[in-house]
């Protein structure tokens, strides 16, 4: 079993669809990733020598960022929003949507299970 980036990669699939298999990357860029290194795209992860899955690990180590410090980004961002107290800053402390959906009725997804209101049976 490979492991890249701290992620077990599924063995018996292909390498550009096991490499999504890590969180910051996607279709795009793991057949970027397949070029860059020189793999065939339609090769399976079992059949890769471990000098390939090496150099797969060292592609992306180098050039993207992936797992705990996207994770680590991503929340910095969003709390660098919130002390801001822009609009998305106070969505996201409010625990809103974020990007213009209407709340009035859907939006259960982020603002969690209906509560109910006393008094408001007419």
């Amino acid at each position: 079993m490979a492991r890249i980036a701290g992620v077990n990669i599924p063995t018996s699939k292909r390498v550009p669809i096991a490499l999504t298999y890590i969180t910051g990357i996607g279709n795009h860029t793991a057949e970027q990733i397949c070029d860059a290194v020189g793999i065939d795209r339609t090769r399976r992860v079992n059949e890769l020598s471990d000098a390939e899955v090496l150099a797969i690990r060292e592609h992306i180590d180098a050039n993207i960022t992936v797992e705990g410090d996207l994770r680590r980004a991503t929340t910095m961002n969003i709390k660098r929003l919130m002390d801001l107290g822009c609009y998305r800053g106070l969505r996201h402390r409010k625990n809103l949507p974020v990007r213009g959906q209407r709340t009035h009725t859907n939006a259960r997804t982020r603002k969690g299970p209906a509560k109910a209101i006393a008094g408001k049976k007419k």
